[in-house]
């Protein structure tokens, strides 16, 4: 009986002991299978902060932060100095401290007349008197000389509080050509008439530098002058030349006065007395960069 009881406990071990071995035999798939800390999409493997979406990317934590000018409402496909994926400025200028800023535009109203919105919002007006464009509040007010088509400051709906008003007598007060520095935009006084029906002592043109450093020029009622030629030594963006050939040089002197000056943008206006506009002798003025605009078009100085 004894032995009998050894016997069968001794294979009672022994089944224990092969149960045990099964054991540790199942165990080892849990360093290496599919699901444990070995396996792709465990520990291993790139996490959330290493995947694209995370602090690693443009769009997160390495992103040029809205205090340093990306995305913050300066114009689609801007980067943080307002200028686009080529580096050419979109739709503003850049400041001499590296910022951005709105574009100043340019009004043609038609005739003599002309509308200046300055980036920083300022309103100009030179030699109101034709078309439209009213009734923003102006904050400087430029006339040219005396006669009727050049000088209906009443037209102007409103003016700001401070607004300034130069006609050709300050422009050339003490009988020379003045110079005005308004921060917003500087105006020069240059020489303007030189015919029979436009003294030279009572008429002027301008010559307008913004904040931003774009320049326009505006002959007013004039003939070729003098100044003309030193002109050309400021690099003009914009300059307006009249060219009725009635009161003023015709187009073919006009031209010869945009080959004088070599503005970037050589624009004919004054085309023709109590006409807004004429495209006819707009394409008659033969300027190598000639632009032309039509009554009522408005452009951005860029």
């Amino acid at each position: 009986m004894k032995r009998l009881l050894v016997i069968i406990m001794i294979g009672l071990l022994a089944l224990l002991a092969l149960a045990g071995c099964g054991g540790q035999g199942g165990g080892a798939g849990d360093g290496s299978e599919p699901g444990s800390a070995d396996a792709p999409g465990h520990a291993d493997v790139p996490g959330p902060d290493d995947v694209p979406g995370s602090d690693d990317v443009p769009g997160s934590g390495d992103a040029p932060a809205l205090a340093d000018g990306a995305a913050s409402g300066e114009g689609a496909g801007q980067d943080a100095d307002g200028q686009d994926a080529g580096g050419q400025d979109v739709g503003g200028q850049v400041k001499g401290d590296g910022t951005s800023m709105e574009t100043a535009t340019l009004l043609y109203q038609g005739h003599g007349s002309l509308r200046i919105t300055t980036a920083e919002g300022k309103v100009i007006y030179i030699d109101p008197y034709a078309g439209g464009g009213y009734d923003a509040p102006a904050d400087l007010i430029l006339v040219t000389h005396s006669h009727s088509d050049h000088d209906q400051v009443k037209l102007i709906e409103t003016k700001n509080p401070d607004c300034q008003t130069i006609t050709f007598k300050e422009a050339l007060s003490g009988g020379a050509h003045q110079t005005f520095e308004l921060g917003y935009v500087t105006v020069e006084a240059v020489e303007a008439g030189n015919n029979k029906n436009h003294d030279i002592k009572k008429c002027v043109g301008f010559v307008l530098t913004l904040s931003g450093g774009k320049t326009v020029y505006v002959s007013g009622d004039t003939s070729t002058t003098d100044q003309m030629a030193a002109l050309a030594g400021r690099g003009l963006d914009y300059a307006f030349f009249c060219c009725d050939g009635v009161y003023n040089m015709d187009v073919g002197e006009a031209s010869a006065c945009a080959a004088l000056v070599k503005a970037k943008h050589s624009i004919p206006y004054h085309m023709a007395p109590g006409e807004l506009f004429s495209q006819e002798r707009a394409e008659m003025f033969n300027a190598e960069n000639r632009m032309i605009m039509a009554a009522g078009e408005e452009i951005a100085l860029i």
